[in-house]
């Protein structure tokens, strides 16, 4: 049978109920909820069922809380002052990409993910940018290509 998971006496039993239950934030709701049957004894693997989490996660939410005690089960993304990854263009060169995506490629054809990702790499000096950044790119200029009347799908 396998044993229950051992907690540090960061927050005994009935603070880690007290903060799961009082948690206006969701993400750390959950993870004082999963702590909190833990420390009740229920085993990590019943605990993450119960509150819906994956196992390996749950685990890493035992592991990080018994090293670095309750702070750690802040959800980061809601921190102040937090942001994503940086935007790879400044505002400058966000315009001229716009102005870029008004004339065709330099090897023909259509914009696309990978040709903007190659173009802001060549820009930017980057060895490579992925496509999907390319796309986001595109998405984020709302770029549609042009439409021709003289498509063969066209009546």
């Amino acid at each position: 049978m396998p044993r229950n998971a051992y907690l540090e006496p960061h927050l005994s039993c009935a603070q880690l109920k007290e903060r799961y239950q009082h948690c206006d934030e969701p993400v750390e709701s959950r993870r004082f909820h999963l702590l909190w049957l833990v420390c009740c004894g229920w085993q990590i693997k019943q605990a993450a069922v119960a509150v819906g989490l994956n196992y390996d996660y749950a685990r890493e939410i035992v592991k990080t809380y018994n090293q670095q005690g309750p702070a750690v089960l802040a959800n980061r993304r809601k921190q102040p002052g937090r942001r994503g990854r940086a935007p790879l263009l400044n505002p400058e060169q966000l315009r001229q990409l716009q102005q870029a995506l008004r004339r065709a490629p330099a090897d023909g054809g259509l914009w696309s993910g990978p040709k903007v990702a190659q173009w802001i790499a060549e820009q930017t000096g980057l060895s490579r940018v992925r496509a999907q950044r390319g796309w986001d790119y595109l998405k984020r200029c709302r770029f549609s290509p042009p439409t021709s009347s003289a498509s063969p799908h066209a009546s």
